[in-house]
């Protein structure tokens, strides 16, 4: 319910940031447009003086139109003839100006911001083409700049979330590990004690063996929780062998109704890997497996070598998983079995891809036929 109410509150944030946002753009864009009206009305203004300096007669005062002329400090006019001809220019850059060619590249920039203000100079028409001023071309490029600073606080923001989660959930995993680790402890010790003891007295060592074998798998199991929250030495291994024996302890163990397809290269495969966290890659993947098909069903494990990875593939018969949940299945806690915390294939992906420099993901999945799990090493 609370973490309801944080996702309700962190959603709603972004929204009325999102809303406020479109309030600032829609403001800036009618206040440019209304400044470039008012640069337009400026234009005729200087378009009438520019023309009644012309027809001024000797008496007239003359202090006005100057006024209005020299005003303009901002605006690049050029004034043309009708058939593009330049006749003078203002506030045009001197290295623009005295180059024919820069000239008219110029003109056809002013043609293309602003449409032009007819001049009737006695006989002749004229053309006043003018571009748009330094405070409005900044104008246009603020809009921008408001954008990708928003978005990028929202990246910020967005970054420093999924950081501190992470942190969380490290330091989550990392104190509930080393707990187990702890709690497995003391009965195991006892453990090792009895199989001794059942050895001293004779009995059926093929019951002696397996015993002694789930005993060091459960010491194996206390020590990966034991080393969670360290960084894990990885080291050449044989990802054929490796994955045979795990799997082939998982089908000793399970019941005989599940068919066990074991299909891999006849050759060793040498990889990067940690042991122990490719132990507890296939089991998870093995058990998940077993849990879809409620014990009854075939399990097919693969892999497929290529030139630049190795494709490490299990295959179940269960229900399958709808495709919305290809990667909601991670996640921390999801879980579609009444008992469980959930944790299985999040834990899988950390020691994939956090540990092991790997990938994971759902390969292919049917409802009703079953699902694929791919885990894909690069060489």
């Amino acid at each position: 319910m609370i973490h309801n109410k944080k996702e309700t509150l962190r959603w709603l944030s972004i929204a009325l940031a999102f809303i406020a946002l479109l309030f600032i753009l829609w403001n800036t864009f009618s206040f440019f447009q209304m400044y470039k009206e008012e640069e337009r009305l400026k234009m005729n203004i200087w378009a009438e003086a520019s023309n009644t300096l012309d027809h001024a007669k000797l008496d007239t005062n003359l202090d006005l139109i100057l006024l209005i002329l020299t005003e303009n400090r901002t605006i690049p006019i050029i004034q043309t003839t009708q058939l593009d001809s330049i006749i003078s220019t203002s506030n045009i850059p001197n290295n623009i100006s005295t180059n024919p060619k820069e000239l008219d590249t110029f003109l056809k920039k002013l043609k293309s911001q602003n449409a032009p203000i007819e001049l009737n100079v006695g006989q002749e028409t004229q053309y006043l083409y003018y571009g748009d001023s330094s405070l409005l071309t900044k104008l246009k490029y603020y809009p921008l700049s408001l954008v990708l600073i928003f978005l990028f606080f929202t990246i910020l923001i967005v970054v420093f979330y999924k950081s501190n989660k992470s942190a969380s959930q490290n330091k989550l995993w990392t104190g509930m590990a080393k707990e187990t680790a702890h709690q497995i402890g003391t009965p195991l010790t006892s453990l090792l004690g009895w199989v001794e003891i059942m050895k001293l007295e004779n009995i059926d060592n093929s019951i002696v063996s397996e015993i002694d074998k789930d005993v060091k798998k459960l010491q194996i199991i206390a020590d990966r929780f034991s080393k969670i929250g360290s960084k894990p030495t990885l080291v050449p291994l044989d990802i054929v062998m490796e994955t045979r024996k795990t799997t082939e302890y998982i089908q000793n163990r399970n019941s005989k109704q599940i068919d066990f397809q074991i299909n891999l290269p006849d050759y060793p495969i040498w990889i990067p890997l940690n042991h122990e966290l490719h132990s507890w890659t296939i089991e998870n993947l093995l058990k998940n497996a077993i849990d879809a098909i409620k014990g009854k069903g075939s399990i097919s494990v693969s892999i497929l070598d290529n030139e630049h990875y190795i494709s490490l593939n299990i295959k179940d018969s269960g229900n399958g998983i709808p495709k919305k949940h290809y990667k909601k299945i991670f996640e921390p806690g999801y879980t579609t079995k009444k008992r469980g915390w959930g944790l299985g294939l999040s834990l899988t992906k950390r020691i994939v891809k956090d540990f092991q420099n790997g990938t994971i993901k759902v390969l292919q999945s049917e409802i009703g036929k079953g699902t694929t799990f791919t885990v894909i090493y690069k060489k």
